[in-house]
């Protein structure tokens, strides 16, 4: 039943697709007003590539308006790997819509250093969590819950859609201030880099990496984590 859900998953996704229209460069970047820069506008990878440049990132498609990550072709050899943005950011506000198969995991990684020195994006920068609460079972583990800064913080309130649905997300870093929000509302809130967010780390499961969380400039990076999930709408406005 598990290989016919995530086979069906792009058909599902694009089935449900209503994103919203930008004009797009043939670069793919966009700056519309107010500042923000579309990093996805429906047609083009352009804005990213995989991390380390490990793969030429096949695996991760892109159809009537929606980026997805397709297992089957990655099972079939395809280059799969996190995706992330070619370009840094510091102080930013980050918008975008997700949605997951069933049973899924993936998430939003910030401020991710890509180096040779670090096998994986997750090795540096802090993370978002995408996830199947009802399915996965990482779910069950406390700050590892859709929303949830993982392994530091967990998301107030619960209010991420089942599996399959579009969930709207924002990341907003403003001079060490940190703010998550799900779906309309705030979920996180933290300042980064002081004696508090030291001793988040060093509570967790990242106490033991050198440099991770620290670094107040990075990539964005859409997590490759082998299940299927599809991003849409993806905006960022440097602050």
């Amino acid at each position: 039943m598990k290989k016919l859900l995530i086979a069906l998953f792009p058909v599902t996704l694009l089935a449900c697709h209503s994103a919203n229209k930008t004009t797009g460069s043939s670069n793919g970047s966009v700056k519309s007003k107010g500042g923000w820069q579309v990093l996805f506008n429906g047609t083009s990878k352009d804005n990213w590539h995989i991390y380390n440049n490990k793969s030429d990132g096949a695996a991760w498609k892109v159809q009537n308006g929606i980026l997805y990550l397709d297992p089957a072709a990655k099972q079939s050899g395809a280059g799969g790997g996190d995706l992330v943005t070619n370009e840094e950011y510091e102080n930013f506000h980050l918008k975008l819509e997700w949605k997951i198969d069933s049973a899924g995991n993936s998430g939003i990684i910030f401020l991710t250093q890509e180096d040779a020195k670090y096998n994986a994006s997750y090795l540096t920068g802090p993370e978002m969590q995408i996830i199947d609460n009802n399915g996965h079972r990482d779910s069950k583990i406390n700050k590892h819950r859709a929303g949830d800064l993982y392994d530091l913080i967990a998301s107030t309130p619960e209010n991420v859609r089942p599996w399959g649905q579009w969930n709207q997300i924002e990341i907003i870093i403003n001079k060490g201030l940190l703010e998550l929000y799900q779906n309309g509302t705030k979920v996180v809130s933290t300042i980064m880099w002081d004696d508090n967010w030291k001793s988040l780390i060093a509570n967790s499961k990242f106490k033991n990496w050198a440099g991770f969380g620290m670094f107040q400039k990075g990539r964005i990076a859409l997590q490759d984590h082998g299940n299927g999930v599809a991003f849409r709408n993806i905006q960022i406005k440097r602050l």
